[in-house]
């Protein structure tokens, strides 16, 4: 049921990471502080559509 999600950088718009999320359980937008290579320290980056 899981389904793969894009996780996009807030600041420079760099999609670098992939993760699995349950649509069913969990409708609303993903968001997690990682680390990005371009910015070269942690941003918030969300789910893209």
């Amino acid at each position: 049921m899981a389904d793969n999600i894009i996780l996009e950088c807030t600041e420079c718009g760099d999609r670098s990471y992939l993760s699995k999320k349950n649509k069913r359980k969990h409708p609303d937008r993903l968001s997690l502080k990682k680390y990005c290579p371009v910015e070269r320290h942690t941003t918030l980056h969300r789910e893209t559509k």
